[in-house]
């Protein structure tokens, strides 16, 4: 089969689920109670960051993830940010993390002044290495009161974040227990993965905060907004004293005592959270007979379809195949696109961008590969199953 056919193949594969062209790489359905709680929450006059959406939300999320705690935040990125200070991340330290990921990971980091150090990923999660960790851990480290510290710069190592890309679980588990072993706080990057377990356990739960991000393009979506969990209730209220500008409580007195942070997520945005989790169950059934369908169309294609692990189960928030080289997924993104079929590569190494260029690395060789073979396809739930996410 030439690589023609294949492309013209895969074209009417994606047409055939979704329909005639333009079709986007993830939309955002909106098929439940999201028109009536928005009203609602407009005639209750509370559609700012106070509200009981916001509450009902939160509650839903932590529940959802097999979390005691969920604290709302405007976007991930304000999540995750939060989630690195109420860890303890400084200014001049060091959190571990991957190259191969979207923006904001390392952008949090530097919002506190902290320097990102990327670690490898495993070519089968698209996640960060257990193997590789473990490794740039024993030659670059060492022991110091305590503390884990990078032996070139001397900086404490304040974290690790990593994350489960496209909704694949990395492998959490194993990264958990190193962080452990070197007394670093792990925290996960959950933006791509509601609806994502290892085992029975959901992403979020095996550090000691996550965040989830719910972003237009996002599984579920609030238009933006993001979400903190943990199990720990000290952890859950600093992290919404901090994410509402650090003002303590009461009836009429504006006082802050510390710096903090406008991030706290509308009840509007709360609104329309709580209605998409209505349709989330059925909605990732649905996710997952596209991936099935997607899986089956490669195998015949020649194509190789990026598929969750054994012991793991993803929700095909974006489904992702593999290429020969990079001239094969040029070729490929060349022609669907220009067909009006939206496909994506993968993300621009973290290490490729100008801010990020110096930071230490280990080398990153399997993450070059994939950036050389990925691409992203088509991976809204279709409008054909609309009726299915009727609550």
């Amino acid at each position: 089969m030439t690589a023609s056919t294949q492309h013209a193949a895969l074209i009417d594969f994606v047409r055939d689920i979704y329909g005639p062209d333009p079709l986007p790489l993830h939309r955002p359905v909106f098929e439940g109670n999201e028109r009536r709680y928005l009203v609602d929450c407009i005639d209750s006059n509370f559609v700012s960051s106070v509200g009981a959406r916001v509450t009902e939300f939160e509650t839903q999320i932590a529940a959802f993830a097999g979390a005691r705690h969920g604290v709302a935040t405007v976007n991930g990125t304000a999540a995750l940010h939060a989630a690195l200070l109420l860890s303890g991340v400084a200014r001049g330290e060091e959190v571990i993390s991957q190259a191969l990921t979207f923006i904001a990971t390392a952008n949090a980091i530097s919002y506190i002044g902290a320097r990102p150090v990327f670690i490898d990923v495993d070519r089968d999660t698209l996640g960060m290495s257990p193997e590789a960790l473990r490794g740039w851990l024993e030659v670059n480290t060492r022991r110091e009161n305590g503390r884990c510290v990078n032996a070139a710069s001397g900086a404490r190592i304040a974290a690790c974040v990593p994350m489960h890309t496209f909704g694949l679980p990395c492998r959490i588990a194993e990264i958990a227990e190193i962080c452990t072993e070197y007394g670093i706080p792990l925290i996960e990057d959950t933006a791509e993965s509601l609806g994502s377990y290892v085992g029975a356990r959901h992403t979020g739960t095996f550090g000691q905060i996550a965040a989830f991000s719910f972003n237009g393009n996002k599984i579920i979506t609030t238009g933006g907004g993001g979400m903190i969990v943990t199990d720990d209730a000290e952890l859950s209220a600093r992290a919404k004293h901090l994410t509402t500008t650090a003002k303590r409580p009461h009836p009429y007195e504006f006082f802050h005592d510390e710096i903090g942070y406008n991030y706290r997520l509308p009840n509007l945005n709360a609104a329309l959270g709580v209605a998409q989790m209505e349709t989330l169950p059925e909605m990732l059934k649905i996710k997952a007979e596209v991936a099935a369908r997607y899986r089956e169309f490669c195998a015949l294609h020649g194509f190789t379809f990026i598929d969750a692990r054994a012991g793991t189960t993803a929700n095909y928030w974006l489904n992702a195949i593999l290429l020969e080289d990079r001239a094969a997924r040029d070729a490929l993104l060349e022609a669907s696109n220009a067909a009006g079929v939206m496909t994506r590569p993968i993300w621009r190494l973290m290490t490729e961008l100008p801010m990020y260029e110096n930071c230490q690395n280990d080398g990153l060789d399997n993450a070059r590969w994939l950036v050389d073979r990925v691409v992203n396809l088509p991976s809204s739930v279709p409008e054909s199953e609309f009726g299915r996410l009727k609550p």
